[in-house]
This record gives structure tokens, sequence and C-alpha cells, in this order.
């Protein structure tokens, strides 16, 4: 009933053996695709991505080194890093699985097994298993960040990523980034996709029930905006599906592109809907199509009984098994199934008599030279990327090493970002958002506008300098990590620290709001004071609008002034209180 390393290990033999050597070195001829034909289990297949960020072609994606539990998260899924992940789910240093799933080697092991993801070697993927099992008991669910992080979804406002999910065939989704256009943006990509999209925690606000046309709610007696679940029959099954809309979007994202909306847990409502559910739609299974995160996914599986599966998302957990969450109606299982394209969670469910009775849970690997591209959407593509070539494909400089974002603290495009800022700004210290989306550059590779677009690429873009004082500084780093080290998972928002430039400073997880933080030092040696003011460069503000320049514009001008990406000094901070954390490793890029 769980993720058998045997069965994997077959997926993946020929390829293993032939030393999984590109495609493009093997020859055309070499079509490994039929390795990822699975053994149909169980009368029903759900198939589930999540956070592709826009990412229509394949990329690299390093997985971090560091992410970090507290409290009782630490040392548990999916705060595992590296060889402690590779020790807990019994995979083998090295395997392709091994390069999957953590940072281990990662240069290296990218250059041998290529590129991951891309939406025409998804679709064939997607193709295959839904065929081979039967489209009438097979949905594919997305669980949201689709809009957003490419150039071309900035251009088209999203409409590019809908005409791709619509050709991808995607029956469900839900949402967060998709919030960052506005309300109207939103209401019409909805109108555009083909599926349906679902949401139970997003409701009008009370100064809009008498200020704003509400024409499209979806059920203006409850005040929700949007369809909460559906009942899809599969075969002979009858499956709910709940949709699970980030909580936190106005806190973290501006509440000014989307006024009239409000968004939470909303635990009592969701535990509302299920008995409902299970009493009156005679449902025989009950999944929660979640983008709260892993950390709330679990705590919210422990409080909520009646979900038999919770297939999330936002904090870009690839983990190869499910966790198994007991609670007072029995136990739901709680999936992640990571970003960028990169996987594709595979889950058979045996459901008879009202009861999931069984599961077989297989998270893919999307590996692009493994996978043969679907022709219609490789035309697709290119019709979308066709206008925008110029703009994507223009040369900035070269990678000194490996340039990646994902991390706790930080990460090497993110402190090319920030350099940048210090430079183009004239600044003492640069601030970049801790963002978990962001693809991977390797050594020597040529960085191109793309590349930056995709570390960048947001509808708040602008940047600004102004002047904080140390004190300001401080506060603005204690209330960024009690975001990500709060102990309580419905207090945190699933990214990650923000980025410094110009700064070093000690951090404690394991400390309360407020004493997380200490000694900050500039990189000059001189001590940060409380009373001090200081020039701080910025971008991707969330209260207000900034009137600075994008910042894909500023990286564009420091990077083509110098050829070369290339960094002095990492700014990540001395910690304190993880010793022996498995969230912790130290590896080279």
């Amino acid at each position: 009933m769980s993720l058998s390393r045997r069965e994997f290990a077959q997926l993946i033999g020929v390829a293993g053996i032939a030393g999984l050597l590109p495609q493009r070195l093997l020859g055309s001829e070499h079509r490994l695709h039929e390795q990822y034909l699975l053994p149909n289990r169980g009368n029903v297949r759900l198939l589930h991505m999540t956070d592709c960020h826009a990412q229509l072609l394949p990329v690299y994606y390093r997985e971090p080194d560091m992410n970090l539990g507290v409290g009782p998260a630490t040392g548990k899924p999916p705060h595992l890093v590296g060889n402690k992940l590779l020790a807990h789910f019994a995979i083998p240093p090295g395997s392709l699985e091994a390069h999957a799933f953590t940072h281990l080697n990662f240069a290296e092991a990218a250059a041998r097994f290529g590129k991951v993801g891309g939406f025409a070697h998804l679709k064939t993927l997607v193709d295959q298993l839904r065929q081979s099992f039967g489209a009438e008991k097979t949905l594919l669910l997305d669980g949201g960040d689709t809009w957003q992080g490419s150039g071309t979804a900035y251009k088209t406002r999203g409409k590019d990523m809908v005409r791709a999910s619509n050709a991808l065939g995607v029956d469900l989704m839900t949402g967060h980034w998709e919030f960052t256009y506005h309300q109207r943006e939103v209401l019409q990509n909805i109108a555009d996709f083909n599926g349906e999209f679902l949401a139970q925690n997003v409701f009008v606000t009370e100064d809009a029930l008498f200020n704003s046309e509400l024409d499209y709610l979806h059920d203006p007696e409850s005040g929700r905006i949007f369809k909460p679940y559906t009942v899809r029959s599969l075969g002979s099954v009858r499956v709910a599906v709940i949709g699970q809309a980030f909580p936190r979007t106005r806190i973290t994202n501006p509440a000014r592109f989307i006024p009239d909306w409000s968004f939470d847990i909303h635990a009592e409502k969701l535990q509302v809907l299920i008995n409902f559910l299970r009493e009156h739609e005679k449902v025989d299974a009950v999944v929660l199509l979640s983008h709260n995160g892993m950390d709330v996914d679990l705590k919210l599986a422990a409080q909520v009984t009646g979900i038999d599966i919770i297939l999330g998302g936002h904090t870009h957990d690839a983990l190869p098994a499910p966790s198994i969450v007991k609670n007072r109606s029995g136990q739901t299982l709680v999936c992640n199934a990571g970003s960028n394209g990169k996987f594709l969670a595979v889950l058979d469910l045996n459901i008879a008599k009202g009861r999931l009775k069984g599961f077989h849970y297989r998270l893919l690997p999307v590996f692009s030279e493994l996978l043969p591209a679907n022709p219609d959407m490789d035309r697709l593509i290119e019709d979308i990327r066709a206008p925008h070539l110029p703009w994507l494909q223009e040369e900035l400089a070269v990678a000194d090493r490996v340039m990646f974002r994902r991390g706790n603290f930080n990460g090497t495009f993110d402190q090319l970002i920030c350099d940048a800022q210090r430079t183009v700004n004239d600044a003492q210290i640069a601030l970049s958002p801790g963002f978990r989306w962001g693809t991977t550059a390797l050594k020597d590779q040529m960085l191109t506008m793309e590349h930056v677009l995709n570390q960048t690429c947001l509808t708040y873009p602008e940047t600004y300098v102004r002047e904080m004082t140390g004190a300001e500084l401080k506060m603005v780093l204690e209330d960024v990590a009690d975001n990500l080290f709060n102990p309580d998972p419905y207090l945190q928002s699933g990214g990650d620290m923000v980025r410094l430039g110009g700064v070093d400073y000690v951090c404690d997880p394991t400390e309360k709001m407020g004493r997380r933080i200490s000694d900050l030092t500039l990189d000059n040696g001189e001590k940060i004071e409380a009373g001090k003011r200081y020039k701080v460069a910025g971008w991707a503000t969330v209260s207000e609008q900034s009137e600075g320049q994008p910042i894909w514009d500023l990286v564009a001008t420091y990077l083509r002034d110098r050829k070369s990406a290339h960094i002095t000094k990492l700014n990540t901070p001395k910690l304190k209180g993880v010793r022996n954390n498995p969230g912790l490793e130290d590896s080279p890029a």
C-alpha cells in the first residue's frame, strides 16, 4: 500500500542498465518512455501535478540542501534532505531516484541525466497513464501555481498556461499565484479553462458585499467565490474532490489585485462540507486538492475527519511516499508532488463499499530525455513562445557555478539578484523575496533573459531604494523568520527566508519571535546598529507599488555589463540550535 522501491527500480531498470545516457547521446531511435508503462492497480487512478510555475519547456531543477523542520516537525517529512532523505525512503545513493529527489552531486547528475519536465513530455506521460488505465476512471488534478513564473505567462497574463492546461487535459485545479492577476483576469482565465476550478476557502469580503458588482459569485448565499467541490463518477465509484486555495494569499501577495476576495484555512467549513458529501452525496471517497503547504496539510489531516487523500502543493516538497496521518475517523494520506513539472504523481486506489481499501502511489520523475515530446503540444508551445523569442533568448552572461534558488536561507541565483541590486542602485544592503519557484542553471551555461525571468517574473516586479534603520531591518527578518519557523503550521506561509545581500547574521530557528535574529553585520565587518540608517534596495513589495524598473531589467543590465554571472560571497547566516537536524546537509552545489 505504499511506494515500492523495487517497482521503481524495475520502472527505470533498462535506463539504469544503459547508464541512462541522454537520448541525444543514445540516438533518436532509443525511446525509453516504455519504462513509464505502469501496472494498473485498483479501480480509480488520480494523476497529480502542482507548482509548475508556467514552465512549458524542460528545465534543470535542484532540490534543496536545507529544509529545516522545527518543533514536532523536526526530522519528519518533508523536512529531510540529501542523504537523510535517501536513508528514510531506502533510496540507493547515486541512482536516478536519488538525483530526482535530492541535491546530491547535482551538477554531475544533471549533466548525465538531462533536463526534467516540459509540457510536451508531460503530455506524453499523462496520455499514456490515462489511456492504459481507462480515461473514464482517471482524473488529472493540478494543485495550482500554474499561471505564473515565466516570461510568456507574464506577457499573456496567464493565458498561455490556460491553453497548455487545456491541451494537457487538466480536469480540476485550485490556485495561489493565479490570484496575482487582477480579479477579472482570474475570472476570465477560469472561464477559458476547460476543467473545473475549485476553492472552498475563498469568500467575498464584507465590504464588497455592499460596494461591488458580484455577478460572478458561485454561491451568493454563502459568499463563496468559486465552486467548492465536484463529484465525479469514475467507473462505478463516486469521488468528491474539494479545492483548497492558498489560505494566506492576501498576506503574502498584493491584496490590491483581489480587493473583494478573502482567504483562510476555514477548517470548520471544510468539515461541514465533508460531512455533507459523506451523508447526502453518498460519495465513496473524499480528496482534498490543496495548496496549503505540506505542514499545514499534515495538521489539517489530524484535525479534520473524513478526508481520504490530500494532494498537496505550495511548498514544492517532492516525496516518494505519502505521509499517513491518523485522526478520529481513521487516516488520511498526505501527498506532495514537487514543482516545475519535474514530477507526476500516480495514485491508484482500490475503493469499494464507500471506503478506501487500498492504494498504490508513485511519484514519477519526468525526465524529458526518456519521454518523447507530444507533437501537438510541441506545436502549441512553439506558437505561444514565438512572439516573445527575441526577448526570451537574449544572451546575458555565463554562469560561473550552478545557479539555483531553493533553500531556506539563500541560493546562488538569489545572491546574484542581490548583488545586481546593490551594484545598480548603489545600495549597502539588498533584499530579495524567498520565493521557492525558480529554475536552475548549470556551470558554464549561458544565462539568457529567460533564465532571469524564471527567477523574477511576477506581476509586481518593481524595484525600490529606501532607507531603513537597523531596527527596521531586524524586524523584517524576524517577521519573515516567524512565517517560516513558527511551530504552528497554520501560522506559516510556506516560503523561504528573505534573501540578503551585503549582510551576514545569526539565526536560531528554534527560538521564539523576536529572538531568532542577531549579530547583523555588513560585509565590511561593521556591526549594524539599531538606530543607524542604511540604504536598502529591494523589489516585489506587497503593500504598495514601487516606482523602480522591473527587477529583470535591472538584473539584465548588471549581467550585460559583466558577461560573467559571478558571485564572490554567499550571504548565508550562521545557524544555531539546528545541530544534527535532518533538514540540513552541507554539500557543494
